[in-house]
């Protein structure tokens, strides 16, 4: 069993802080007082005709009945939703300001849908390297829409209208993504903070997820400003959330992340969006449905080594949030939640000849030869040229496995055997089986 311990100063400081609640130091979590307070930090008032509260007033009640947070924990979470409030009340001022933003076309897509734990990252952070393409960046993701209301007039994007003219391909690594690669210095000085913060508030975590401000992140934090994601489950304890999410249609959650994406390359131009996050898997219909054309990269790796490995994962992350984090409750919850998961793209995928928008990738291969699954990948966008096999070996180069510690993790850490594993997701290993031979890691 691993031992997984919160740093002693934290511990004291929420035994602290809580000892003080009863002069009035308990962060709250309300929903008129966080859009209250959202409304008054950016002296914006209109959230848009298509906000709606539901989603954040059932998570805020699950969050206060059932999470158990402790002071650190609900003061990062108050100060998080009202920055995810912030991040609409922006965007709705600048949709109303600059009305062609909404009348863009979304880029073409890739979507990496793999689960936790499969490669998921590293695939995404190589086809950043390709200056084609869009993506989304800590820093950006963190605070999608640009802090200063004048920010267009100050940063005119690069070509906004005919960002076509910016396509490289076939002649390989040129221009594209420059500006993109350029980040706003307010925005990046508080991510920059937040990974930092991270560091100190769960010192393992980097081994298991490494964070950079400049590197790409989940697009799952374009859906959290609707408050419709999986987020909260991965860092607290809400049932009560997580079993009206599964019942919720989530479209308004998507319809409004495509109106986030707009507003992205409407500030900084690409030719295709590379976007991650193991959330699509519940929902490729949506993502056709909103994004357009989009075509799915699944990484599949041992179903028992990815699962045990994001539980981990999932027990770091709510250990900053809470005192009181259950190995055998992270179990039970996110093994289920994962069948259901990969059921749900199954389903998808088996309808019609939906089979076609995906490309399967094992995630030894990943590892092993990279430009190999790259090449693969490329077949449909011409192949790959000599500029961008020397940008992705030089990415590798950089980011070598294991930078920042190993990540050791089991199902027995869990209490968990493959039959437990099984009991859930043998319609995803029946499937894989008929595709792929994925076999145990040394």
């Amino acid at each position: 069993m691993i031992k997984r311990k919160t740093p002693s100063w934290l511990r004291g400081v929420n035994t602290i802080w809580e000892g003080s609640y009863f002069l009035g130091t308990k962060p709250k979590l309300d929903k008129d007082d966080l859009i209250r307070t959202a409304r008054k930090r950016t002296g914006l008032c209109d959230l848009g005709s298509d906000f709606n509260d539901e989603p954040l007033e059932r998570l805020l009640w699950s969050i206060n009945e059932e999470a158990r947070l402790n002071p650190l924990g609900r003061f990062i979470t108050r100060e998080r939703f009202i920055g995810l409030v912030c991040v609409r009340l922006r965007a709705e001022n600048f949709f109303k300001r600059y009305p062609a933003i909404l009348e863009q076309e979304l880029y073409p897509s890739w979507i990496i849908i793999g689960l936790q734990r499969t490669g998921t990252t590293k695939l995404q952070r190589l086809l950043a390297a390709d200056p084609d393409h869009r993506v989304i960046p800590s820093w950006e993701v963190i605070n999608p829409i640009p802090l200063d209301p004048e920010y267009f007039e100050k940063h005119p994007p690069v070509n906004r209208k005919n960002s076509s003219s910016l396509h490289t391909r076939p002649g390989g690594a040129g221009t594209a993504s420059v500006a993109f690669r350029t980040p706003d210095p307010a925005r990046l000085k508080l991510a920059n903070t937040a990974v930092n913060a991270l560091r100190y508030l769960s010192p393992g975590f980097f081994a298991i997820h490494p964070i950079d401000a400049l590197q790409p992140e989940e697009d799952i934090l374009m859906l959290d400003v609707s408050f419709l994601s999986t987020t909260p489950e991965a860092m607290m304890h809400v049932p009560s959330y997580a079993s009206w999410l599964e019942k919720t249609d989530q479209s308004e959650a998507y319809a409004y992340g495509a109106k986030l994406l707009r507003l992205l390359q409407w500030v900084h131009p690409g030719q295709r969006w590379i976007l991650k996050t193991p959330h699509h898997l519940e929902f490729p219909d949506l993502i056709v449905k909103f994004y357009g054309n989009a075509h799915f990269l699944w990484p599949h790796r041992r179903i028992y080594e990815s699962v045990p490995s994001y539980l981990n994962m999932v027990t770091h992350n709510r250990m900053i949030f809470s005192s009181h984090v259950s190995e055998k409750q992270v179990a039970e919850h996110w093994v289920r939640k994962t069948g259901y998961m990969l059921d749900k793209a199954l389903k998808y995928r088996n309808i019609g000849n939906n089979d076609r928008l995906f490309t399967d990738i094992r995630y030894q291969d990943l590892v092993a030869d990279s430009v190999g699954q790259l090449e693969k990948i490329y077949q449909s966008d011409g192949g790959l040229t000599p500029e961008l096999v020397t940008a992705f070996r030089k990415h590798e180069a950089e980011n070598p496995r294991h930078k920042h510690g190993t990540h050791h993790y089991s199902l027995d850490d869990f209490g968990l055997t493959e039959a437990d594993i099984d009991r859930y997701t043998l319609n995803y290993q029946h499937f894989i089986s008929e595709k792929l031979t994925l076999t145990a890691e040394p």
